[in-house]
């Protein structure tokens, strides 16, 4: 999912052909289908780009009517989506979902939601495309280099530390895209062994899942294309990749160490005993119900000390009592045992679990009530509470109400906010004396007041060590002490009775201590609770910058695919663009260097293009390009050149006329039709080639045919004159030797 797809391979050599179907160039983000382009290739794309961003502009800005329809046909789309896919999007945060949406809709150009809906039912192939245009796979290998760094020199280290080298390390990568992280973190394991030396080999088994079948078929095959160098050093290129045509090849023994597969994290089951798991750039997409949904999982899936690897803009949230970070600025997390049992994990719909309880992999930390009560019964018997280190109340065993009362307001289970009158201070000063000195402090003789009137108690706060379960909480013991209550008389004016004034003074300085110390920690308590209602207004806020900073990563990662595509683009054109400028330079030398006269007109006769040799048959210059060519003065006698033109565009034939200029010269004219690629007639093309040499040749010609003519019909009438002349017998000799030679003449 995450880090966007490059295209396939297949499909750019489609492109660089200049044959770009419309599927595939919806598929790629090309805005072609729809808007009337023919499978003219990259020759098509500015008209279309222009066209597309024309209609984005039209159709960008939403009113509020408008972005509740839309969110009216969400499910709708939803539905339709898994339907065709079998794989369910409404989990998808719908900001995100919805520029994908619109993104679509901005390609065919079309402005409602509902238009788009009806689209989608009749045309199954666009819910294919959407459904890949949902799956933005931006990876790379060692993204975040500091994070490698971290993994490498502590985290698996520490795991290897623990373990035999027969215990294979399991990692899990989910959402891996193309491969890339997967592929790294194989190497960083290469890296570990290498560095460490151990006296036997450790191995790491990599299970690489990704919703993107087409993905996880171009990870299987670790091809990658050349920019990889730029992710990594020179020697891990060639240390781990061998050159191939379209890049390179992860080499065999790290591509062996991962599997991959399909699998829907939302749907599917999770993978178990996992060591590391790395989830980087997926929770951004997914709505923070289904984030608080996804955590308790990963840490049901991992081992107990097992890290989770997130991305940059990701973190745990408020589940500080599952994972703690292995560093401040780090997204490296490792697994904790929470100290009260947690919520149960929500597994994915479609799994039904058939393991039995043992096989989960459950801590073997027993039940926490079950070891209090041991531990009360085992040092105690007295009325116990169970605390941690902030003072709230985890468990309670024994009788507790004569020390202990709920506090008006708001609940709170705060053993400070319960104490009864008389209690409050010392079990204060106690609680926080044994919390710094992580030793057992008891405070004797403590009088504390409730509805039978005061009872003495002794109170014992000890810290807890073991067992590990509840090591940092703290017990609290209250123990009655048999000392007999001093019933106090008032008398008739309503004065307390005293053996002397100095007694009084003290009673009466007691009394307003007490009550300023009352007011002290009735004012402290109004403070704790505006402490608390700050700290969650700044969680508040904190989720609330967090979902921001994880909606700019997903803009991001957008904004990275589209480039991604953009680049294709870029690269399709600028072959185009090449190829064009060899042609351009190769009609530009035609053109120039011909010697022959060409001239190109319009279907309203005006000027388009001509060449240099025009000059010689009329007075072309260059500022008469769009000018009628009957406005321009000419040498031609060529009275007859709108009729020719006229012809040619209607009945596409082509006419040659031999023509006359006034200085004398002849020209062949030859009109042809000027024809597109699209096959559309638009004007014609009039050569003019000087045959002038050729009609001198033929009046010189014609004229010695003449001379010719005319010298053979004078040596005719000669000898004529000369055969009158002969005698008889000689013509009648020669009229013999004719017929010897002639038989036919003699017969």
């Amino acid at each position: 999912m995450k880090e966007k797809k490059q295209l396939d391979t297949n499909v750019r050599a489609k492109y660089s052909e200049g044959n770009v179907p419309k599927a595939d160039a919806a598929n790629a983000g090309f805005p072609i289908v729809g808007t009337g382009a023919s499978e003219g290739g990259a020759e098509a794309l500015p008209s279309e780009i222009i066209s597309y961003l024309k209609h984005k502009r039209l159709t960008g800005g939403t009113d509020k009517e408008q972005g509740d329809e839309r969110m009216s046909h969400f499910d709708n789309i939803m539905t339709l989506l898994r339907s065709q896919t079998g794989h369910d999007f409404s989990s998808y945060k719908k900001s995100t979902v919805n520029r994908r949406i619109e993104r679509r809709m901005d390609i065919h150009q079309i402005d409602k939601i509902d238009a788009y809906v009806r689209f989608l039912q009749e045309n199954p192939q666009e819910l294919e495309l959407l459904f890949k245009e949902f799956l933005i796979g931006v990876t790379s290998f060692f993204r975040e280099p500091m994070e490698w760094e971290l993994l490498k020199d502590k985290v698996i280290p520490a795991l290897l530390a623990e373990r035999a080298p027969s215990d294979t390390l399991r990692v899990w990568v989910s959402g891996c895209s193309t491969g890339e992280e997967a592929y790294s973190l194989a190497i960083i394991f290469k890296e570990v062994l290498n560095q460490l030396k151990p006296s036997q080999d450790f191995s790491m088994q990599i299970f690489a899942t990704d919703l993107d079948r087409e993905a996880i078929d171009k990870a299987r095959e670790g091809v990658f294309s050349a920019n990889i160098a730029e992710d990594m050093s020179t020697e891990r290129l060639n240390r781990y990749f061998v050159k191939v045509d379209l890049g390179y090849q992860v080499v065999k023994t790290i591509r062996d160490m991962v599997i991959f597969a399909q699998q829907n994290m939302i749907k599917d089951p999770p993978f178990t005993k996992i060591d590391i798991l790395a989830c980087r750039n997926l929770l951004i997409y997914l709505t923070p119900e289904m984030q608080k949904k996804l955590i308790p999982l990963f840490h049901y899936s991992l081992n107990p000390g097992g890290f989770l690897f997130l991305g940059s803009a990701e973190s745990v949230g408020n589940y500080t009592d599952l994972f703690k970070p292995l560093d401040s600025k780090s997204r490296l997390y490792q697994r904790l045992q929470p100290l009260l049992q947690a919520e149960s994990v929500e597994f994915p719909t479609s799994y039904v679990s058939a393991q039995s309880e043992a096989s989960q992999p459950r801590s073997t930390v027993q039940n926490m009530q079950s070891l209090a009560d041991k531990l009360v019964l085992q040092y105690y018997s007295p009325a116990t509470v169970l605390v941690n280190d902030k003072g709230d109340i985890l468990y309670i065993t024994g009788r507790t109400g004569k020390y202990l009362e709920p506090a008006a307001g708001k609940v709170n289970w705060n053993i400070f906010a319960m104490a009864r009158e008389g209690l409050k201070y010392k079990l204060s000063n106690t609680f926080y004396k044994a919390l710094q000195q992580k030793e057992m402090v008891t405070c004797k003789n403590a009088i504390v007041m409730n509805e039978g009137g005061t009872q003495t108690v002794d109170i014992t706060v000890n810290p807890i060590k073991e067992p590990e379960a509840l090591r940092g909480m703290l017990m609290i013991v209250f123990t009655d002490v048999a000392i007999p209550n001093i019933i106090e008389t008032v008398n008739t004016n309503g004065q307390i009775p005293t053996c002397n004034k100095r007694e009084a003074e003290l009673e009466r300085e007691l009394i307003q201590t007490r009550q300023m110390w009352q007011a002290a920690c009735t004012e402290m308590q109004i403070s704790q609770e505006e402490f608390k209602a700050s700290n969650e207004e700044l969680q508040s806020s904190n989720e609330e910058l967090q979902s921001t900073n994880e909606e700019l990563t997903t803009t991001k990662e957008e904004v990275q695919s589209l480039n991604e595509e953009l680049n294709t683009v870029n690269f399709e054109l600028q072959v185009k663009l090449d190829a064009l400028s060899l042609v351009t330079n190769n009609m530009k030398n035609l053109m120039d260097n011909t010697k022959i006269a060409i001239l190109f007109l319009d279907n309203a006769l005006c000027v388009k293009h001509f060449t240099k040799q025009m000059a010689v048959v009329s007075r072309l210059i260059p500022g008469d390009v769009g000018r009628p060519i009957t406005d321009i003065a000419s040498d031609l006698i060529y009275p007859e050149l709108t009729e020719d033109v006229g012809e040619v565009l209607r009945t596409l034939n082509i006419v040659e006329r031999q023509i006359l200029s006034c200085d004398g010269c002849w020209f062949n004219a030859c009109i042809l039709p000027y024809c597109t690629l699209e096959d559309k007639i638009d004007g014609v093309v009039i050569t003019f080639v000087n045959i002038t040499q050729f009609k001198v040749l033929e009046a010189e010609l014609r004229n010695t045919i003449v001379a010719l003519e005319q010298r053979i019909a004078d040596q005719g009438e000669e000898l004529v004159l000369v055969n009158d002349k002969l005698p008889d017998e000689v013509r009648q000799g020669y009229s013999e030797v004719a017929a010897n030679k002639n038989p036919e003449h003699r017969e």
